[in-house]
């Protein structure tokens, strides 16, 4: 384990392996270096490049220097390419892929290619919005110690994952590593705001991106972060589009690997469809 230091003097936590050109992996909500699916892409990829994973501010072991603001986290993310002596190329997952995205665009000169992995943009009324209150809600139930009522409340809410298996989850085994992350789902929650609420994505928000970027879609992902997918490949200067055939949120690193590979390595470019498109 390495640390970076973030321009607030938060100590950012961050593990690198394998040998090339440098690669940063960026978790969603909930996860971290150690617990996630960045972990076992990051095995795989290391054939190939210098990965990094690391702790998001309030995770694991990095700190989480108040108040937070999303500019922290872009700011993080870019000590870690700094300690990469970027630039790197940037992949991100869920709203791992919104922080990803907005840092790329702050740091052009520092994130080479960037890859998106179902940022979840609600962009239609093809499933209900996240309560424009969420942030408040969660920081409400935070401040009176429910841990575990904030997570299922992000779950049902924002992730829509269905009720009987939000009910399910304080059985399982990584039901504690979800509880210890809570009070950072505002921050996810941040990242995203202004996208959720089943509008079309603003126009012009993200004109600034330079990087050449992939936005992926797992084909059997609900068809509102499909939507959401196309939606954002279609806001993004010059990006390309991809379904990644029979993967939903939950991508299987063996099969989303030679995908970041072929795009990093400068293999293909241009406008993709589906996994078929660069076998």
């Amino acid at each position: 384990m390495g640390t970076a230091k973030s321009k607030d003097g938060t100590a950012i936590a961050y593990d690198r392996a394998g040998n090339g050109p440098p690669l940063v992996l960026v978790d969603g909500a909930l996860n971290s270096r150690a617990f996630g699916l960045n972990g076992p892409l990051a095995e795989i990829l290391a054939g190939q490049f210098t990965v990094f994973t690391y702790d998001r501010r309030g995770r694991g072991d990095s700190g989480d220097t108040q108040p937070y603001a999303v500019q922290r986290e872009i700011e993080d993310l870019e000590a870690v390419i700094d300690t990469a002596a970027g630039p790197a190329f940037v992949y991100g997952i869920s709203s791992g892929a919104g922080l990803a995205l907005e840092a790329a665009c702050a740091l052009p000169a520092k994130v080479a290619r960037l890859a998106l992995y179902e940022a979840p943009f609600v962009v239609d009324d093809s499933r209900p919005p996240v309560p424009a209150d969420s942030i408040r809600h969660i920081n409400g139930l935070l401040a009176g110690g429910r841990r575990a009522a904030a997570v299922k409340y992000f779950l049902r809410e924002d992730a829509q994952v269905p009720a009987v298996f939000v009910a399910l989850m304080p059985m399982m085994p990584a039901w504690g590593k979800l509880k210890a992350a809570a009070h950072t789902l505002p921050y996810d929650l941040a990242i995203m705001n202004g996208g959720q609420q089943g509008q079309p994505l603003p126009p012009g928000r993200w004109d600034s991106l330079t990087s050449p970027t992939l936005v992926i879609a797992g084909g059997k992902s609900p068809a509102w972060l499909r939507n959401g997918q196309q939606a954002l490949a279609g806001a993004l200067p010059g990006a390309s589009h991809l379904t990644l055939d029979g993967q939903t949120h939950i991508v299987k690193p063996k099969s989303l690997a030679p995908v970041l590979s072929g795009f990093f390595a400068g293999a293909w470019d241009g406008e993709t469809t589906s996994t078929s498109d660069i076998r």
